[in-house]
């Protein structure tokens, strides 16, 4: 029997059902898998009850930075591994994961994300560095309602191998997904007192356009880097239009 590793997964979903085993799957050297589901109506809490998580659920959704907190929470090994449901660890990551554990020092991952089935190598996702393995104690994820990070004393260093990443299965789950994060960031930042205006949601989201497709070379990712291009800059005008909204009252 392979020995577990002193790591707790965290894990936090909402109708992954479609992604969850593969996920878990990839985590299995992790002496504990927590996941933590807000209210999947989808088979999510069965497959990962059966695949020996420890599961639990809550009733409301205060954010991704709160929720992963919560899943922090329930976290019990020294150290902890964040990984998303539509994410998974490759073998010459996990290998590289066990022999960092020596180390007393956080850790950044490479993403491998796709987009539609293709794994993009440029369109401002081929160097994606995320901080994703980090020791249990004094660390905590920010209060963003989204794009949250995590707080933890110590430079990172990096580990050989990559995490995959399914971002968008289909462009309907691209827009679904960019619906999600404009209202929550439009929700954080209207707190905050900001404001906007149409006009400033044509220019952002021109400019993520511009930025995705140009100055990230989204080009050289063929017809999938310019349907991304589009979908970057049709996010990022919600974004603004959203908060401008907010500010109507």
């Amino acid at each position: 029997m392979t020995e577990l590793l002193p790591i707790s997964a965290v894990i936090i979903t909402k109708n992954e059902a479609h992604n969850i085993e593969r996920c878990l799957a990839s985590v299995s050297f992790c002496a504990q898998i927590v996941v933590l589901d807000s209210g999947s109506t989808d088979d999510t809490v069965r497959i990962a009850r059966d695949l020996g998580a420890d599961v639990s659920v809550t009733d409301d959704w205060p954010g991704f930075g709160p929720q992963k907190n919560r899943a922090l929470a329930l976290a019990t090994q020294p150290w902890v591994l964040s990984i998303d449901a539509d994410e998974w660890v490759e073998p010459e990551l996990a290998g590289s994961i066990k022999a960092h554990l020596s180390a007393d020092q956080p850790a950044e991952i490479l993403r491998a994300s796709s987009f539609c089935g293709r794994v993009m190598k440029h369109s401002g996702w081929g160097d994606d560095w995320v901080l994703r393995l980090f020791p249990r104690a004094g660390a905590a994820f920010s209060d963003d309602l989204v794009h949250e990070r995590v707080l933890v004393d110590g430079a990172p260093v990096r580990l050989v191998g990559v995490m995959g990443h399914e971002t968008y299965r289909t462009l309907a789950d691209g827009f679904r997904k960019a619906e999600m994060y404009a209202s929550a960031w439009a929700a954080q930042k209207a707190a905050a007192g900001l404001t906007a205006s149409p006009s400033k949601a044509l220019l952002k989201g021109g400019f993520a356009l511009f930025r995705t497709l140009i100055l990230k070379q989204g080009f050289r990712d063929g017809s999938a880097g310019l349907a991304l291009s589009v979908l970057n800059g049709a996010g990022t005008a919600m974004k603004y239009l959203y908060l401008w909204e907010k500010g109507r009252g």
